[in-house]
């Protein structure tokens, strides 16, 4: 245990720069990048491929993964057991800008990928919608009538797009992607993801493109197929659950599983959220729309959109400021 102590912790966020991205989150949100494309920018994670950086107060420049290695419980929380006995941070909080369409793809759940994958978690995810063009749509579950042997038919004559379902999306709306779920993020849209800390995607179908290597890049239809759920037919938006509303304050839940629970919460100009961690869980908590401040006794975190803020589970008493209108996300364990 170190003998530092915990705060509310934001991070410098890690950029990847798949061959999908674009440069949206420069023209819509004011981001700093890099030349090229970036496709996804990894705000706060504890994953060894792009682990955060702390970027404020004494634990300033320490990964992520350090400082749960030196905090675990009083950073995540009781009911994060299952990920500290894997010594993973429970959770991955993403951006991406899908400026052209993401592969059809699937993820394995635990159970599987830890047979399969080296002992790694499985991936369920939520996307929150932040834009989307008019008309845009998400591959999200399959048709009726499709079984696994129109599928696996389908993959042979080239025609898997027949099996997939189209949902029509819009901003503001909220998609829980199930481990098991054939889905794909397409061209038009920029999303808030929050997830199982994991980077396992089976790729099934990727438009006929070339990588950055000029080479078809790599499909994974065996184990995609052996983790598709074909019970998930035609799916619809995850149906928001008013959980709060009072004093300028509207709190509704956009998503639950039993990784997670997302709530969007909704703040007038002046609000004021009274927040309060009792060892069980941390909060993460981020501003999409407008501008809010997370106070700490003396400290106070400006909330621009967009940044993210953990705050840790030992922590107490916080509270969230409404600088103007605002929306945020508040994101805990169950």
């Amino acid at each position: 245990m170190s003998n530092k102590k915990l705060y509310p912790l934001t991070f410098t966020p890690q950029l990847r720069d798949y061959v999908w991205g674009g440069r949206n989150l420069e023209t819509l949100y004011n981001r700093t990048l890099p030349p090229g494309i970036t496709a996804e920018s990894w705000e706060i994670s504890g994953h060894p491929t792009a682990t955060t950086i702390v970027d404020e107060g004494i634990l300033k420049g320490q990964s992520l993964v350090h400082v749960l290695h030196d905090f675990g419980v009083d950073l995540v929380g009781t009911r994060a057991g299952w990920a500290l006995e894997r010594k993973v941070f429970p959770v991955l909080i993403k951006l991406l800008d899908a400026n052209q369409s993401l592969s059809v793809q699937v993820h394995p759940d635990d159970d599987y990928a830890l047979k399969y994958e080296h002992g790694s978690l499985g991936k369920t995810e939520t996307w929150y919608i932040l834009h989307a063009e008019p008309k845009s749509k998400i591959i999200f579950g399959l048709r009726h009538n499709v079984t696994p042997t129109t599928f696996r038919q389908s993959i042979k004559n080239d025609t898997i797009e027949t099996q997939l379902y189209y949902l029509p999306i819009k901003a503001k709306d909220s998609i829980l992607v199930k481990a098991g779920s054939v889905h794909a993020l397409l061209a038009g849209t920029v999303l808030v993801e929050i997830q199982q800390t994991s980077d396992i995607t089976y790729r099934l179908y990727d438009w006929e493109r070339v990588g950055t290597d000029g080479k078809p890049r790599p499909l994974h239809m065996e184990k995609g197929q052996q983790v598709i759920n074909f019970d998930q037919i035609e799916p619809t938006a995850y149906q928001p659950y008013l959980v709060y509303n009072q004093a300028g304050i509207t709190r509704s839940e956009i998503s639950r599983c039993k990784y997670f629970v997302v709530e969007k919460v909704e703040l007038e100009k002046g609000a004021s959220y009274h927040g309060h961690t009792d060892g069980q869980t941390l909060e993460i908590w981020g501003t999409t729309e407008g501008m809010s401040e997370l106070i700490w006794h003396e400290h106070i975190i400006p909330m621009p959109t967009i940044r993210f803020c953990l705050v840790p589970a030992i922590l107490a008493d916080f509270h969230i400021m409404a600088k103007t209108n605002c929306t945020m996300l508040r994101v805990y364990l169950p």
